[in-house]
């Protein structure tokens, strides 16, 4: 991999693998706050299980500038964390710049490949967090069936799985349909960001149906307790779904 880059421009610090693609960011005067639109996508699992003692095991593919892992860390305190991440460089930047909590009690960071742990590790989690990119952009085998397969096979009963995926050519519609694949179709994916990223929620376990107006009385919750405000991710969800939809089933 190429050199890990650090900039920082208007109070935010960016983490970037040798070129200018963005690879995780912190607003400095909120080092806790998730501050790319895509991170906080990322937290829609939180809406659909209730209360905070869910999830009580994350398991995270990708370190990069440590946002996810932070705010996980703060606001659900009881769950134990574990991340994979394949580059050194990486765990060391986010430990010197990004503020990662050095707590070896709840979080546990191992160097390797996502793709091998997945397929040799004989553990479970509610809740798998996929965010690993190279230089260019590229997942590799993180955006493969048989990854998927993997991850679905690591979920608890009540387990999801949310990634975050990027396509440079075109959308990220081959990548939702790898997902649907491996999860018998139990996956939804939200409407795309503005700097292209798209996250997919999948689950194996019983269906889960929620209500929009559900979704959004947790949302309000959530930023009550946390500060995160993923009502306007809500609204993206609910337009894409259309006028008739009264909410999702996963």
């Amino acid at each position: 991999m190429a050199g890990i880059d650090i900039s920082e421009e208007a109070g935010v610090r960016y983490l970037h693998f040798g070129s200018h693609w963005i690879q995780g960011a912190m607003r400095i005067a909120r080092p806790w706050a998730l501050e790319l639109e895509y991170t906080r996508d990322m937290m829609l699992p939180l809406l659909l299980r209730s209360g905070r003692q869910w999830p009580r095991s994350v398991l995270q593919i990708g370190l990069g500038a440590a946002s996810i892992t932070k705010f996980l860390y703060r606001n659900r305190p009881r769950a134990r964390l574990t991340v994979i991440e394949i580059e050194p460089d990486v765990v060391a930047a986010a430990m010197h710049f990004f503020k990662l909590p050095d707590d070896v009690s709840r979080l546990d960071i191992e160097i390797g490949d996502g793709q091998d742990y997945m397929a040799s590790s004989g553990r479970q989690f509610d809740l798998i967090m996929v965010d690993g990119f190279d230089a260019k952009g590229r997942a590799g085998m993180l955006d493969s069936v048989p990854f998927y397969c993997n991850c679905k096979a690591r979920l608890t009963d009540t387990g999801i799985m949310v990634a975050n995926l990027l396509s440079r050519r075109g959308g990220a519609a081959e990548s939702v349909a790898r997902i649907r694949e491996a999860f018998s179709d139990r996956a939804i994916a939200l409407p795309a960001s503005e700097a292209g990223n798209t996250v997919s929620l999948a689950t194996g376990g019983p269906p889960i149906f929620i209500a929009f107006d559900a979704l959004r009385a947790s949302a309000s919750k959530l930023r009550t307790d946390t500060g995160l405000n993923l009502l306007p991710t809500v609204a993206r969800l609910a337009r894409m779904r259309g006028t008739g939809a009264t909410g999702i089933l996963l």
